[in-house]
C-alpha cells in the first residue's frame, strides 16, 4: 500500500516525491515508462566517459532564490553562463542579437546608444501583435527576422512564425549592449556531478520506492495507493477523450570526436543553413577535462516524444476541455509540462511543483502529526 503514485521521474514528480517522503512522511511508489530517472534532464557518461545530455543541453537559470536554494539540497552547482552563437550570413555572431551582432553583420561601428534607433528605423509598426512574426517586425524589421528568426521557427515548429502564438520570440530578446549572455537570471548554473545524480539524491529515501520501465497503465490495478500524481501527458491520461494534443519532438545525433574541443561556445544556432537547429558541445557546460569532446546536433521532428506544446489557438482551446476534466478528478493532481500542456523551463516545472505541494499541504492537513524528517532548504555554493 502507497499513500501515493506519482507518474514520472523528472522535475515535477521528483521535487513532489521528496516533498512528500520527508515533510509528510508518506510512502510514494514513482514509475516512469523510461529506463532512467530525471526525465528530459537525464545525463549519463558516454562510452568515451564524456559526460551528456541524452535529450539535448539542459542549462539552469532562475531568478528565484527559493527554487534555487531548494534544488541545493541535492547538489553542488558549477557556475555557467550559456553563450550561443548563430550562423548567419556564412558568419558566427552572438544570440540573442545584440550591438556586437549588428555591428558585425552590417560592418558598422553602432554604440548602445545608437543602436535602438537604428532597430526603430527598421521595425514595422504592427498592432496588435498576435504571432510571433509579429514579434520580432515590430522590433528589429523584417530582414532581421528573416535572417534569425523565420528559418529557424519554420524548422523548430513545422510552420512559419505566423502561424505561431506571440509567445514563442517572446521568449527570446533583442539587447542594445554587448552582453552576449543566452539567460540574465541571477541564478544561472550547472549540478556538479550532473543532473542524474541529482535526481538520486531527491529520490534516495525509505518512504519512496522507484519502477523505471514501467507504464502507468500497465501498473494502476496492480498496485494499492491512495492519491495520484501524474506529469504525463494529459490527453493520455484520459483516452484522448477529444482528440490528441499536438506537440513537437526532436531527434539527437550523439557524437564524439577525438579532439579537445570542437566548436567555440557550448551551442552554436543554424537558423538558415542545415537540416538541424543547433549543435552543442557538453565540456563547455559539465566543465569536464577529457581528451575527447561530445557534441550533439538536434533535428527537430514531427513524430517522436513530445517535448514542445505548438502554440495555437485552436491547441489552447483543446487543452481547455482536458483541463476541465483535470479539475474535475479526484485525488488527482496534474502537474508538469505535458501534464499542464505548457512549455516550461525546469525552474518553473520545480517552483509549479512546489506550489503543488503546499496545495496539497492545505488540502491535506496531517492533524498534528509530524514527519520524521524536517529539511530546511540552504544553499551550497561549488568549490
Amino acid at each position: 500500500m502507497f499513500d501515493w503514485l506519482i507518474v514520472g521521474a523528472g522535475f515535477a514528480g521528483a521535487t513532489l516525491a521528496e516533498r512528500i517522503a520527508t515533510q509528510r512522511n508518506e510512502k510514494v511508489l514513482v514509475v516512469d515508462r523510461r529506463p532512467h530517472i530525471g526525465g528530459n534532464a537525464y545525463d549519463r557518461y558516454n562510452d568515451d566517459g564524456l559526460l551528456i545530455h541524452e535529450y539535448g543541453p539542459h542549462i539552469f537559470h532562475t531568478n528565484s532564490a527559493a527554487i534555487f536554494e531548494h534544488l541545493s539540497m541535492f547538489t553542488e552547482w558549477r557556475p555557467y553562463e550559456h553563450r550561443v552563437l548563430g550562423m548567419v550570413d556564412n558568419q558566427l555572431v552572438p544570440i540573442p542579437i545584440n550591438l556586437d551582432t549588428v555591428n558585425k553583420l552590417y560592418n558598422l561601428n553602432l554604440t548602445s546608444e545608437e543602436l535602438p534607433a537604428w532597430f526603430a528605423a527598421r521595425a514595422e509598426k504592427v498592432d496588435p501583435i498576435r504571432t510571433s512574426e509579429d514579434v520580432v517586425v515590430s522590433v528589429v524589421g523584417r530582414e532581421l527576422y528573416e535572417k534569425f528568426f523565420q528559418g529557424y521557427t519554420r524548422k523548430q515548429w513545422g510552420m512559419d512564425p505566423s502561424e505561431l502564438d506571440k509567445s514563442v520570440t517572446a521568449r527570446v530578446p533583442t539587447r542594445t549592449n554587448q552582453d552576449d549572455r543566452y539567460f540574465t537570471d541571477e541564478f544561472q548554473a550547472m549540478p556538479k556531478h550532473g543532473y542524474t545524480r541529482m535526481f538520486e539524491k531527491m529520490l534516495d529515501h525509505p518512504n519512496i520506492s522507484v519502477m523505471t520501465q514501467t507504464d502507468f497503465r500497465d501498473i494502476q490495478n496492480e498496485v494499492s495507493f491512495k492519491r495520484l500524481i501524474y506529469s504525463g501527458p494529459v490527453d493520455e491520461y484520459f483516452d484522448f477523450r477529444f482528440g490528441k494534443l499536438p506537440y513537437r519532438s526532436l531527434k539527437f545525433q550523439h557524437e564524439t570526436h577525438d579532439i579537445e574541443v570542437m566548436l567555440p561556445t557550448g551551442t552554436v544556432n543554424y537558423p538558415q543553413t542545415e537540416a538541424y537547429t543547433r549543435v552543442s558541445e557538453y565540456k563547455y557546460m559539465t566543465g569536464q577535462v577529457h581528451p575527447k569532446t561530445a557534441i550533439t546536433y538536434e533535428y527537430p521532428s514531427a513524430e517522436g516524444d513530445p517535448y514542445y506544446p505548438i502554440p495555437r489557438p485552436e491547441n489552447a482551446e483543446l487543452y481547455k476541455k482536458y483541463e476541465k476534466l483535470a479539475m474535475a478528478t479526484p485525488n488527482v493532481w496534474f502537474v508538469g509540462r505535458l501534464a499542464t500542456y505548457r512549455y516550461y523551463n525546469m525552474d518553473q516545472v520545480t517552483g509549479q511543483a512546489l506550489a503543488t505541494f503546499r496545495r496539497i499541504q492545505e488540502a491535506l492537513p496531517l492533524d498534528g502529526v509530524k514527519s520524521n524528517v524536517i529539511t530546511e532548504p540552504r544553499f551550497v555554493a561549488a568549490e
